[in-house]
């Protein structure tokens, strides 16, 4: 009977199994026949006289999320709500020299963020593109801070006459846990260096310390006068006249009768308010129409960048962009985080490749692992020993091990707005001993010496192991101090100066010698081409944690110039969820093997 009852269940895993790998096979198959049918299809040609239209959608990243390739299938295109930074900066770079673009346009209702450096950096190509003597026009239905600030870059700006420009400053509010774990009964131990590392202050305070407001007070000031005085000087405008929209919106509302669009036009902010309708029929009146006669002559970026790619030399020397993207982990990591040993190969396989003479490292990383972050700057020192210079790129965020790992380069490259370092070190334990007591749980055991069961959450921390812990933090932060010490030519002494921990504006970071020079990623790549001589070259951007098929198919959509579609916007409510669950999965991720973290409790506005 048992034995029947196996050749059963046999037969019937065989089944499933052949049913299973006909699906798949199925599946590549198709994926096979829509790549052949695609390169098949030829670049697209650009407009004589065109418009270039950005449309960026979602919030501005370095490096796209890897697509897969099942996902596609299912979904019918791309669903990763991300507008990739330098590809919006290649395409208007390209279109500010291309005789065939005469204009760019700009539509900014799916740009959800992406930190106020990749907005400047994005606002800068605009501003040259402009200064070629070719025109920039904006339309929002409405506009959130973010939009708004690309959008001021415009000779143009219009809106929606029932829409609004919602400019609200710049604020940090946390949210602290120790009432709460005290209710429970949750002690939480804290070993740290540095009063103005405030990442585990939410678990030991229920309101923010001196020195993190101070520090914070600090690095807003600088960013909200670095956002006015952008705005006041493309608008032409005094920043009095911005401050007195955002400080007395209600009063400049009042006098506008309640009309939000009215009182922002008023103001400055925008030049004229009109219809989709009305803003189309402008387009075609000043680009001319289309084949159809119902558009005007446009060409989107994704479309514009296939063009452009498909007529480019692609010359024998690489210089490799490596985006450091996320949280710093250990071990083997997919993209959207930093792992130590994915990103450490990806370095050696830079390094031993004859074809990629300079590596820049692009960090928008608040930081994690210290295990790991060591791990990457080692890499990078071997690259520089082995002769190929690397230089360190920052964007919205290069803090703590952001900043560890961008010690390991030639140069450190930050924008004025960047968030760095926040040089320091802690360790947190949770102890669940009094919550197990109040439910009637003991713990009870033997154990060979006093440490195989310190570090045990159940039972209370001893004062020993407490003590270690502490030691480590302590020597975990010295060797911090020594590490930027010798990549900056400083002694411990001066680094501690400005470090404890403390955040600071890329701006502030390059007066304190924390940083070589200012400027962005096209600054970064040439002077990692200058260093290595190279007048001709190929940018690259190995992909992390991509397998095969995913670059495969991230190249495809490239090549034909897919674009992802925004990602509608939730409820309050569903957002301070989802915030909530992405701090407690960020925590689940930790996994340093000493639990020492070098990370930053910061992102950029």
């Amino acid at each position: 009977m048992f034995r029947l009852i196996g050749r059963l269940f046999k037969g019937l895993w065989w089944a499933l199994d052949l049913v299973r790998r006909t699906a798949l096979n199925l599946v590549l198959l198709a994926v096979l026949v829509a790549v052949v049918a695609v390169l098949m299809r030829p670049a697209p040609g650009v407009p004589q006289g065109a418009a270039l239209v950005l449309r960026p959608a979602g919030a501005l990243v370095e490096q796209a999320a890897l697509v897969e390739p099942l996902n596609v299938l299912r979904d019918g295109g791309v669903s990763t709500e991300q507008a990739v930074l330098p590809d919006l900066l290649e395409a208007i770079n390209a279109a500010r020299d291309d005789e065939r673009i005469t204009g760019l346009v700009i539509e900014t209702d799916g740009l959800s963020g992406g930190g106020l450096s990749k907005l400047a950096e994005l606002r800068a190509a605009v501003l040259a593109f402009k200064g070629a003597g070719k025109p920039v026009l904006v339309r929002g239905e409405r506009y959130t801070q973010a939009q708004y600030y690309l959008a001021s870059a415009a000779d143009e700006v219009r809106m929606s006459s029932d829409g609004f420009v919602l400019l609200r400053g710049l604020a940090r509010y946390n949210t602290y846990f120790k009432g709460a774990l005290d209710t429970l009964g949750v002690k939480v131990h804290v070993f740290r260096v540095g009063e103005y590392k405030s990442f585990s202050e939410p678990f030991t305070r229920s309101d923010m310390s001196e020195e993190d407001r101070e520090s914070s007070r600090d690095l807003l000031d600088a960013l909200w006068n670095a956002f006015r005085t952008d705005v006041a000087v493309t608008r032409r405008f005094s920043p009095d006249v911005l401050d007195g929209y955002v400080t007395g919106y209600r009063d400049v509302l009042a006098a506008a009768g309640g009309d939000a669009a009215k009182a922002a036009k008023t103001v400055g902010l925008v030049d004229k308010l009109d219809s989709r309708d009305e803003w189309q029929a402008d387009l075609i009146a000043r680009f001319g129409a289309d084949g159809s006669g119902k558009d005007y002559r446009q060409i989107d970026t994704g479309g514009y960048l296939a063009a452009v790619r498909s007529g480019l030399s692609r010359p024998p020397a690489k210089v490799a962009v490596l985006v450091a993207q996320g949280a710093i982990v250990d071990g083997e990591q997919p993209g959207g985080s930093v792992g130590g040993d994915t990103f450490a190969r990806m370095i050696r396989e830079a390094r031993e490749s004859d074809a990629v003479k300079a590596l820049v490292l692009r960090i928008d990383s608040p930081g994690g692992s210290a295990w790991a972050s060591e791990l990457i700057r080692r890499e990078l020192e071997l690259t520089r020993r082995a002769g190929k210079p690397v230089i360190a790129s920052m964007s919205s965020v290069a803090a703590s091990g952001g900043y560890w790992i961008a010690t390991g380069a030639d140069e450190i490259w930050a924008a004025p707005t960047t968030l760095t370092g926040s040089i320091g070190i802690f360790g947190i334990f949770p102890e669940f001993a009094e919550p197990m007591k109040r439910l009637g749980l003991t713990v009870d055991g033997v154990a060979t010496a006093p440490l195989a069961g310190a570090f045990d959450p159940r039972r209370p921390l001893d004062e020993a192991a407490a003590e270690a812990m502490q030691l480590g933090i302590e020597h975990g932060y010295r060797r911090f101090l020594e590490t930027v010490g010798t990549a900056r030519n400083m002694q411990p002494e001066e680094v501690d100066k400005v470090a404890r921990g403390r955040v600071w504006t890329g701006e502030a970071a390059a007066k304190l010698g924390l940083v070589d020079s200012l400027g962005g990623l096209d600054a970064a790549v040439d002077a990692a081409a200058k260093r290595a001589k190279l007048t001709e070259y190929e940018v690259v951007w190995p992909m992390v944690g991509a397998s095969t098929s995913q670059v495969l198919l991230q190249r495809l959509l490239t090549s034909v110039g897919l674009e992802a579609p925004a990602a509608p916007a939730g409820s309050a409510l569903g957002q301070m969820l989802d915030g909530l669950q992405a701090q407690a999965a960020e925590l689940l991720r930790w996994n340093d093997p000493q639990n020492l973290y070098t990370h930053c409790f910061c992102e950029a506005p």
